[in-house]
């Protein structure tokens, strides 16, 4: 049976952030990421995809090219986990034990919720920007769009970025605006799950005045059921006080995004949470998990309760390592994550609110100007900055950088 010191599951944003910074905290610790893909993706370039921006590729690097100088890749999957053992099954079925493990596999994407969402992705102005396969479909949907109604959903669990579903609808209505008579025979509606626009007041605030210039129609308490392709009708479940009643919405452009939880095999497993999505339970200040000492979880996958962005694992990692290292060395754990996460809102090209905030949701600015302000300065920090960031300061483990720039986003 092979042995790690330290064991990461998931070799994605989180996985790989969490690795380098512990190599470069210390160098001799033994560490090795279970991952099965050979290709990693920055995720919160796909927006910009699919507004015409950045090409998949540019979003694209290979795996192999990212794992930490000294650490194990090994290549597989997790098939099930045995704290009590203190060891993981792989999907080729060999056993691996650990003496520290951390758990960042990241979110499932819950496309079979929605009743004939699956089979008509893709085509027919169905499209998706959390979908790999599709994030180039909404460029050309957009592209396309002759009128109608362009519909975007927002379901009812947590879901990777909170302000994606939005950032594609601003863009989207600026190309249809680009031609009056598209725009004078086109509808934009915002149908989501939530209650309001955005969780956090005091950038929602913002947000309300966007969607009011824009003349967008919002539909809050509007969680999406069913994808009737062939009569290009989205159904939704509507809360109406303590009934629910279904509203039907015809399209011409449908912008999905799917329910998401966490992979089967760690809610299924005793390191869920017994509540719903499965997410690891960790304490949400220290990242431990609250019945296994020698578990820790970030990024996705984790129940911290705050916004799933990769600028929520700049936060997370630096507190996850300072506490990992001092459960090595049988020490108080006292690094606090105080709930930091960062979300660009892009309200059209060449706009955006860099909103960051905290567990309470504070702003936590990290440039000195008012934070719920539409920018360009912004618009570059999201599209030109934030991505370097990543690939070249973020996956490498280096983390002071949050003093001064948001995070990765």
């Amino acid at each position: 049976m092979a042995h790690h010191q330290i064991l990461i599951i998931g070799g994605g944003t989180a996985g790989l952030t969490a690795a380098s910074q512990l190599r470069r905290a210390r160098p001799e610790l033994e560490v090795a990421i279970l991952e099965p893909s050979r290709d990693h993706y920055y995720q919160p370039g796909w927006t910009l995809v699919g507004g015409g921006v950045f090409t998949l590729e540019q979003t694209h690097r290979l795996e192999v090219d990212l794992i930490p100088e000294g650490v194990v890749w090994i290549h597989d999957a997790v098939a099930s986990f045995d704290p009590d053992a203190k060891a993981v099954r792989t999907a080729a079925g060999a056993t691996i034990s650990y003496d520290v493990l951390v758990v960042a596999t990241g979110i499932k994407l819950c496309w079979d919720r929605i009743k004939g969402l699956s089979e008509a992705l893709g085509s027919n102005g169905v499209t998706s920007n959390y979908s790999r396969e599709h994030a180039a479909y909404t460029w050309q949907t957009i592209q396309n769009f002759q009128g109608g109604n362009a519909v975007f959903t927002y379901p009812e669990t947590p879901i990777k970025c909170a302000g994606a579903p939005q950032k594609i609808m601003y863009m989207a209505d600026d190309v249809f605006k680009r031609s009056p008579e598209v725009a004078s025979r086109s509808s934009v509606i915002y149908a989501s799950a939530t209650p309001g626009i955005f969780g956090i007041p005091v950038y929602a605030e913002p947000l309300k005045k966007v969607v009011a210039r824009r003349g967008i129609t919002t539909k809050f308490l509007h969680t999406l059921k069913e994808v009737r392709a062939a009569s290009k009708e989205a159904v939704f479940h509507v809360k109406d006080g303590d009934t629910t009643r279904e509203e039907v919405i015809s399209y011409e452009m449908l912008h999905v995004t799917p329910p998401m939880a966490a992979p089967d095999v760690v809610a299924e497993s005793p390191l869920a949470v017994s509540g719903p999505g499965g997410w690891v339970e960790v304490d949400k200040f220290t990242t431990q998990h609250v019945r296994f000492p020698n578990v820790f979880s970030l990024g996705d996958v984790s129940s911290l309760p705050n916004s799933k962005t990769a600028a929520a694992v700049r936060g997370q990692a630096p507190v996850l390592v300072a506490n990992l290292l001092a459960f090595l060395d049988q020490r108080p754990l006292e690094a606090r994550y105080d709930g930091y996460a960062c979300c660009p809102l892009i309200t059209g090209y060449g706009k955006t609110i860099m909103a960051e905030f905290d567990y309470d949701g504070n702003p936590k600015p990290s440039f000195p100007c008012d934070p719920t302000k539409e920018r360009w300065t912004m618009w570059v920090v999201k599209t030109k900055l934030l991505p370097w960031l990543y690939w070249n300061r973020m996956l490498k483990g280096y983390g002071h950088e949050r003093q001064f720039m948001p995070g990765v986003s």
